[in-house]
């Protein structure tokens, strides 16, 4: 008898429960369009595409000033950006002929004999921009943009090299724009 009154039991608290369950209907949203458009920050010059022959105005053939430079599309959460232009071809090793760091993150453009950011030392031992001057044959020229997600705490003159270590582990996003340049005999 006391099995009968396990499985009686058993039988009403199933119909008990089973009333006490709701479906619930998920919230009617509007969907937004999704775009499937991934933006890329983008550094490109007026004066020379990628890859291409840089004028030997940005030289040291020439006025020796930095090209024109366009930024796009830095991430948005991006605190500063970083420049380092340098020849991988340089004899002795690389070359680096401009180190900028602390760039705004809102900067699109570059101009002609810039003054921005925070000048780091180059190759020459000078805080400031040295154009290309290869002593033989055509070398790139490796111009390098980082976006940071800070701003770096570093004194005007420090190295590519010390620039480099303070900005590991905090890079957004990077892009390049390489010119080419050989001097004429």
């Amino acid at each position: 008898m006391i099995k009968g009154r396990g499985v009686v039991f058993t039988v009403l608290m199933m119909i008990l429960f089973s009333g006490c369950t709701q479906t619930v209907q998920p919230e009617k949203t509007t969907q937004l369009p999704v775009s499937n458009e991934v933006t890329k920050m983008e550094l490109t010059s007026p004066e020379f595409k990628n890859k291409g022959k840089m004028p030997a105005r940005y030289t040291c053939d020439g006025e020796d000033i930095n090209p024109p430079l366009t930024i796009d599309d830095v991430p948005i959460e991006a605190q500063s950006l970083v420049l380092i232009v340098d020849d991988p071809d340089a004899v002795n090793g690389v070359w680096d002929h401009w180190v900028v760091f602390n760039i705004p993150p809102e900067t699109e453009e570059i101009p002609e004999r810039a003054d921005i950011g925070t000048a780091g030392e180059n190759s020459w031992g000078k805080e400031a921009y040295g154009g290309p001057c290869p002593p033989s044959g055509e070398h790139r020229y490796n111009f390098k943009l980082y976006a940071l997600d800070l701003k770096l705490d570093l004194q005007e003159g420090s190295t590519k090299e010390e620039v480099e270590e303070a900005m590991e582990g905090h890079i957004l996003e990077e892009t390049e724009l390489v010119g080419k340049y050989q001097r004429k005999k």
